[in-house]
């Protein structure tokens, strides 16, 4: 039986994988098995498909429904020479060029197939993390350098650690699935691509710290993310990789999987405890620390969907496998999502250190739009917003931190030559304005007045003062916010001011200097 692969990625389907899968099915003959995977990231070369041939699987794209009958006559089933074909999946540029330690199974393994998984190495670090006690797991995470990827960068390990050693009857590991970054999907990709990867990271973390019970907490706009990981835990569970004892081990771990209800700030922890205990998601004081009085006042590991993904890595590579990757205090691989004005937009994984220029040039190839860029934004709506001048700088938090940038999340938002910077910086604070949980007066009125007076920056009127009124509201939101809703708004804003004045001088004023 000849093998199709076809992603079920909700990127895929939107660019129209559901429909070239029914268009498959009507054409070819009956021993022809369909297999629907996850993508590989190559976001502009979906729908892309492969077929399993005695040389490896052949990669065809970006494929539509009306592409079929001339891919048969060609014979696509056996690899045949046609326009659309890539060759081996493996050997396309974008993807040889990576490092894929966390996405090295993602448009590889049908998602919902525990055996596939366990074939292509799942569960390898679970199986080894059984045979250890909690403290040598959690100091195997440690020495890896793994830090958290879901925008902070604090140490994985020294985290777990905290909550391992509370004295509690009760402990939880959460996942902050609620990926609401601008220009991000790695989350999603592995929760739809590679479910079951999270569930075993998330067991290891059970048994490293003594939680018996997880929640993943996943954002309400991505319904088929939440549907895939939903049946993952069924079947995980009927397995016996989940329950009262995680493959015959004598302890337990049990997971759920929760919808989000549209919240940008519920991607902040305390935030997010407060949704799922269900209440309105507000920011918590700390401290205390969620490690010690997390989800309903008990001990909770809260982590990001791929820093908890990158654990099976680890425990089944080992910690130096894995910090042999990377530089400086930033070690591993880290998943860049490339979007915005982008011509080649993806998701690439890579070590730490490489420059944002090669990301955006080499991998991303300029922008869709073929206009020069002009500025980049790292790491969501609250990163900076960068010139050309700063590109050579290393994707490293330390690196970027240095001038004034976030890593973030890892996702990369690229604008061509037509982008008004004031206008951007003018978003940022009404982003904030809709998104705050209002807890704070720093966030709720500092953002309201921020795009009162940007408005009046871009009138033109009394610009040096309302200028200086903004930076002085920038100043106050950084020193005196309740969490990064607030303390981060500035960032977009400071740097637009620095790095792009001229987008801040009144329009007539502009042509007259051009």
């Amino acid at each position: 039986m000849i093998t199709i692969y076809v992603p079920c990625d909700a990127a895929a389907i939107a660019c129209g994988a559901n429909k070239v899968a029914a268009a498959l099915l009507a054409k070819l003959v009956p021993d022809i098995s369909i297999v629907r995977t996850g993508s590989r990231g190559l976001f502009w070369l979906e729908p892309m498909i492969e077929v399993a041939t005695p040389e490896g699987r052949i990669a065809y794209g970006p494929v539509k429904p009306g592409d079929i009958d001339s891919l048969i006559a060609a014979d696509f089933l056996n690899g045949g020479d046609h326009l659309l074909r890539l060759g081996k999946p493996e050997e396309i540029p974008y993807l040889a060029r990576q490092t894929r330690l966390t996405f090295e199974r993602c448009g590889v393994v049908d998602p919902l197939s525990i055996t596939d998984y366990r074939a292509h190495g799942g569960y390898a670090g679970l199986e080894a993390a059984i045979a250890m006690e909690g403290e040598a797991i959690t100091e195997m995470v440690k020495a890896s350098g793994l830090r958290g990827r879901g925008g902070a960068g604090f140490p994985t390990g020294i985290k777990w650690n905290t909550v391992r050693l509370a004295q509690a009857d009760q402990k939880y590991i959460v996942c902050n699935a609620d990926e609401g970054d601008s220009g991000t999907f790695a989350d999603r990709m592995v929760m739809e691509g590679d479910p079951f990867m999270l569930i075993e990271g998330m067991t290891i973390a059970g048994l490293a710290v003594g939680a018996t019970k997880g929640y993943i907490y996943i954002r309400s706009e991505y319904p088929h993310a939440f549907k895939t990981m939903s049946r993952a835990i069924e079947i995980a569970t009927r397995e016996g990789a989940l329950g009262p004892s995680v493959f015959g081990c004598g302890r337990a771990f049990t997971l759920e999987a929760r919808l989000g209800a549209g919240a940008y700030i519920c991607g902040e922890e305390t935030s997010l405890l407060e949704s799922l205990e269900g209440r309105r998601g507000v920011v918590r004081a700390k401290p205390p620390l969620p490690a010690l009085e997390g989800l309903f006042g008990l001990p909770t590991a809260v982590n990001n969907v791929l820093s908890l993904a990158t654990v099976p890595y680890v425990l089944a590579h080992g910690a130096q496998a894995y910090a042999d990757y990377g530089m400086g205090r930033s070690r591993g691989t880290l998943c860049i999502q490339l979007g915005g004005n982008i011509k080649h937009g993806g998701l690439i994984e890579v070590a730490f250190g490489m420059t944002l220029r090669e990301a955006i040039e080499d991998f991303g190839g300029g922008t869709a739009s073929g206009r020069p860029i002009r500025a980049v934004q790292v790491g969501g709506p609250l990163g900076a917003y960068w010139p050309e001048s700063l590109f050579d700088t290393p994707l490293d938090y330390e690196a970027f931190a240095a001038k004034a940038g976030l890593v973030g999340h890892g996702g990369i938002v690229v604008f061509d030559d037509t982008v008004d910077l004031a206008a951007q910086a003018r978003f940022a604070f009404e982003f904030c304005a809709a998104e705050s949980c209002g807890k704070c007066t720093p966030c709720r009125i500092g953002a309201v007045r921020g795009v009162e007076t940007m408005d009046k920056i871009i009138a033109g009127t009394d610009v040096d003062k309302n200028m200086t009124l903004v930076s002085d509201l920038c100043q106050t939101m950084t020193d005196a916010s309740l969490c990064a809703m607030g303390g981060l708004t500035p960032i977009p804003v400071v740097s637009a001011m620095t790095h792009f004045p001229g987008d801040f001088v009144p329009a007539p004023l502009r042509i007259a200097a051009e």
